[in-house]
């Protein structure tokens, strides 16, 4: 999926956000027939964050309105959060404010050694907070604590030091090295992988006695699931699994 307003280098508006929540729903609906999903950004830019023009009008909204509008953003990050496939970003250019919101909620984010981050909204008197809850658990509070309060903007290097990027190549390599992870996960099974992202997800918010039963039960009942035994059988026949590509 690639974010199309290059005119404004792909900054967020309303009709954008709505968009892009479609797509995710869409995604949800077919992740019987997908593997991974790619997101990228037309024009020079990945994405700038918030449209001004978008910015202006919510300056004369009502605290209904702003209420609103705002848990639609988040809604939209949420969705793509909560995606059962993979979601693979490949950033170059900008990724301010609401795009690096988008890098955190990408499982894989490979950046262009030339693109640059930054959650820049306390620049304008507001706070990153519909990114926060994603953004935190990509870079902890020690980096959010001189980011989030500074709004400096930071190069892909930093990125990948702190965990939001996990792969930096020169801007010519970006696809090839896309390419390179959607390859990985294609090996993997499917049905494997969603369950993956669902385990990162509640084992990250329940207390070790409770993720000792959970985790025991997950993998239990991979062991017991036709993926599951496909794969093992596999791997003792010494032959690829049926789902790999």
């Amino acid at each position: 999926m690639t974010l199309n307003r290059p005119e404004v280098r792909n900054a967020f508006n309303a009709g954008m956000i709505g968009e892009i929540a479609d797509w995710a729903a869409h995604v949800a609906a077919s992740a019987g027939q997908l593997r991974a999903v790619v997101l990228s950004g037309s024009g020079k830019a990945f994405c700038a964050g918030g449209d001004a023009a978008w910015m202006a009008q919510t300056v004369s909204y009502s605290d209904e309105e702003n209420v609103r509008d705002a848990r639609a953003l988040a809604g939209m990050f949420g969705a793509i959060n909560s995606l059962p496939v993979p979601v693979v970003g490949r950033v170059h250019g900008a990724a301010m404010g609401g795009g690096a919101g988008l890098a955190a909620v990408c499982d894989i984010v490979v950046a262009a050694a030339d693109a640059r981050f930054g959650f820049t909204e306390v620049k304008l008197g507001l706070i990153p907070a519909v990114v926060s809850f994603f953004v935190l658990q990509k870079i902890g509070q020690s980096a959010a604590r001189e980011l989030f309060l500074t709004g400096a903007r930071f190069p892909a290097r930093r990125a990948c030091e702190i965990g939001l990027v996990h792969a930096v190549v020169p801007a010519a390599d970006l696809d090839a090295t896309v390419d390179g992870y959607l390859a990985e996960l294609a090996t993997g099974g499917p049905e494997a992988i969603a369950a993956a992202k669902s385990l990162i997800r509640t084992v990250s918010d329940i207390d070790p006695d409770e993720a000792a039963t959970f985790t025991a039960d997950a993998i239990a009942a991979r062991r017991r699931s036709a993926e599951g035994q496909e794969g093992l059988r596999a791997f003792l026949g010494k032959r690829p699994p049926r789902w790999s590509r």
